[in-house]
């Protein structure tokens, strides 16, 4: 009878804890903080399960986009990479562009011919989430610390050609006299000093420092809940904004749930944040120093305070650590470009004449200065595109493709230093890019508009 009665009671706390068979757990807001099984275990499902998870999000890819690699023979980023070329989002078979656009947002919806590609791109794995490195950021860090920011359970999906150029330049406020002073090295804790002492100040050194220094973070810390095979000291800023720019590194918000509703996050640039009065995709934080301190404290750990107190959350001092940062942050400059006068605008001599249609196309039918003012290219505001009255919400790879909300207006001074393109990543190129917003606005360019338009933006 004893016996009996403990099975029973056994029974009732399982019951009770939603953990019988089949039993279907409520969605909460807050992820388990004790895992129930063994790390060892964990990784060998991992492991094994990663070539199914990566087929899924690469079949996702090559169904959306042309990935060919097809660089320009005339353009290239501040350092040297071409850039890639073309659109690149593939158009539902019988539909042209222009079709597309001789269309009412509620014919392309009814009629499911929305483009793939201009939906929201998913995580690598969605339910998964977590911070992903391009390969070339993971070696050359392993190289240059013995840090290793290689995940066993997943992979970063993106080709190389459509992420910006590694390392990247770098461009100071304080000093345009030394053009970039990058060296053609990625910054970390291993060189800052030797490549900095004597152009920063210690205020300004100090700052640089913390930007490389890693701290704990959801995927990367010493704990068992984590997604390194070792133990790991955790990331730094500038594994993902590498040299004070973006290496295209991806996330998922944090600040929405349940998991299949949060955004894919793209790195974006920290260059020119010194004109900026907004951060963050969407919190519109209203300073760096916010900024940089909310990374640390939740960004890190999606959003949650319990999960960083458990993998060892980095409290940043906020007169002496975040505003040093800060300062460094601010310091970052767009790269030269060296046909726009001091507004901002084409200068007629040194612009070819498509590029001055394309300034034209831009401040005129465009509709783009809308949003985007000279000099920098910004308003400092947030807007909706409101791009779900084109689409019928649907699951896409365990991300529930709906509305985005309003999206931070971001600079396009060194626009072509940056690709992927929107807030998520999902448009490869500038010709994806001018093809979506003239979907999107309603504007109705023509082909020779189009093209004007992404020979003007490649000047900025």
């Amino acid at each position: 009878m004893l016996h009996q009665k403990i099975t029973l009671l056994g029974l009732a706390a399982l019951f009770c804890a939603g953990l019988l068979l089949g039993q279907e757990q409520p969605k909460s807001s807050y992820a388990p903080v004790v895992s129930n099984e063994k790390f060892s275990v964990l990784m060998a499902r991992m492991v094994a399960e990663k070539p199914t998870v990566m087929k899924r999000q690469l079949d996702l890819l090559q169904d959306r986009y042309d990935l060919r690699n097809d660089p320009s023979p005339t353009v290239t980023m501040t350092r040297g990479k071409p850039i890639q070329q073309g659109i690149r989002v593939k158009l539902t078979p019988g539909t042209s562009w222009a079709q597309l656009a001789a269309m009412t947002p509620e014919e392309i919806r009814d009629g499911d011919l929305f483009p793939q590609g201009f939906l929201p791109l998913p995580h690598p794995n969605q339910p998964e989430g977590g911070m992903v490195f391009p390969h070339f950021e993971t070696e050359e860090v392993k190289k240059q610390e013995g840090r290793d920011l290689t995940r066993f359970d997943l992979d970063f999906d993106l080709p190389d050609q459509f992420l910006p150029e590694f390392p990247p330049a770098i461009f100071l406020t304080t000093r345009p006299d030394l053009g970039d002073v990058s060296q053609g090295k990625l910054v970390t804790s291993d060189n800052f000093f030797e490549m900095f002492n004597g152009i920063l100040n210690p205020k300004q050194i100090e700052g640089l420092r913390l930007l490389v220094t890693p701290f704990p973070q959801q995927q990367f810390n010493d704990t068992d809940d984590r997604r390194s095979e070792r133990p790991s000291r955790g990331v730094s800023c500038f594994d993902c904004h590498a040299n004070g720019h973006t290496n295209g590194a991806t996330h998922l918000s944090g600040d929405t749930r349940p998991q299949e509703n949060r955004h894919r996050i793209d790195t974006p640039s920290l260059r020119g944040l010194y004109i900026q009065r907004l951060f963050g995709s969407q919190r519109a934080l209203k300073s760096v120093e916010d900024f940089t301190e909310f990374e640390q404290r939740g960004a890190y750990f999606d959003g949650d305070p319990v999960l960083a107190t458990e993998k060892g959350v980095n409290i940043l001092e906020h007169g002496s650590q975040v505003q040093f940062m800060a300062e460094f942050e601010e310091l970052l400059d767009f790269p030269p470009a060296p046909k726009l006068d001091l507004f901002g605008k084409l200068d007629p001599a040194k612009a070819s004449a498509e590029e001055l249609r394309g300034q034209t196309v831009f401040f005129g039918k465009g509709q783009c200065v809308s949003c985007h003012e000279p000099p920098y290219y910004t308003d400092n505001s947030m807007h909706n595109l409101q791009a779900e009255r084109f689409f019928k919400t649907k699951l896409v790879n365990g991300l529930i493709a709906d509305a985005d909300g309003p999206i931070k207006t971001f600079p396009l001074r060194g626009i072509k230093d940056s690709p992927p393109y929107l807030h998520d990543g999902r448009l490869l190129t500038l010709e994806d890019t001018v093809e979506y917003f003239n979907l999107i606005l309603e504007v109705k360019l023509d082909a020779d508009e189009k093209s004007d338009l992404v020979a003007f933006l490649r000047t900025l």
